[in-house]
């Protein structure tokens, strides 16, 4: 099994609640014109009681999945894995998955079953701060290189590409689709971008634990279309 790592990408919460994106602190300015558009001193604070929430769901998600034993985790995972995915993968399909952080969900599984079945893998690479991730493609044996902060990724000559399913990270989730992540918002733009030029599935990939009755979202979240867990396929595309 490959080796887990767990170390913070640029722009992701800090312990102190507050976040190091630069495309975060664009959404504060867009937001903050909004609220001087609007004369709404009361958008501003709504704004930052929504950031605070998100902050303490954050939390609270990080220590609901840290608590998971290992070996529970493991089945989790291959679970999911064993379940028939309701996308069509054809040979050639591309499908990016992602090396796990700590206690996440190990997705590994789930790529070689996907790879067995003719799909193409991809993983993400992050190259700054408010940019969407860089997808490369990567097979099974190729070398990996370390890229921030330590996290293996495919080796910078590898072809760019951009993927028709995306499996996704994540700390918590709601049936509306909504997701919270780690803060620095590279999901969101990179689904965004991709479902600007051609349509892709969003797919997150988490514990049961990791449900939410909501998640408070804002209109620069990119919903998911499916959502696995260890007990059931929850389908969100027409939530």
């Amino acid at each position: 099994m490959a080796p887990t790592y767990f170390r913070r990408e640029p722009g992701i919460e800090r312990s102190d609640g507050r976040r190091g994106s630069a495309q975060f602190w664009r959404d504060k300015a867009r937001i903050y014109l909004l609220s001087l558009r609007r004369g709404g001193r009361a958008i501003r604070n709504d704004v930052d009681a929504l950031s605070l929430e998100k902050a303490e769901l954050r939390r609270a998600a990080q220590a609901r999945r840290d608590a998971l034993p290992a070996d529970w985790r493991k089945a989790a995972a291959e679970t999911i894995a064993a379940r028939e995915l309701p996308l069509a993968v054809a040979p050639g399909t591309i499908v990016s998955g992602f090396m796990p952080l700590k206690s996440e969900i190990n997705p590994l599984p789930l790529m070689r079953k996907l790879a067995d079945a003719g799909a193409s893998l991809a993983l993400p690479a992050v190259t700054g701060r408010g940019k969407p991730l860089v997808m490369r493609r990567w097979q099974w044996g190729e070398p990996m290189a370390a890229g921030v902060w330590g996290i293996r990724e495919p080796m910078p000559e590898a072809p760019e590409v951009e993927p028709d399913i995306l499996l996704v990270p994540l700390l918590a989730f709601d049936r509306s689709g909504h997701r919270i992540g780690y803060g620095a918002g590279y999901y969101d733009l990179t689904i965004a971008q991709l479902r600007a030029k051609k349509p892709i599935a969003a797919v997150g990939l988490a514990f049961a634990v990791q449900e939410l009755s909501r998640v408070p979202a804002t209109p620069f979240d990119a919903p998911l279309d499916l959502v696995l867990t260890e007990k059931e396929l929850i389908d969100l595309r027409n939530a």
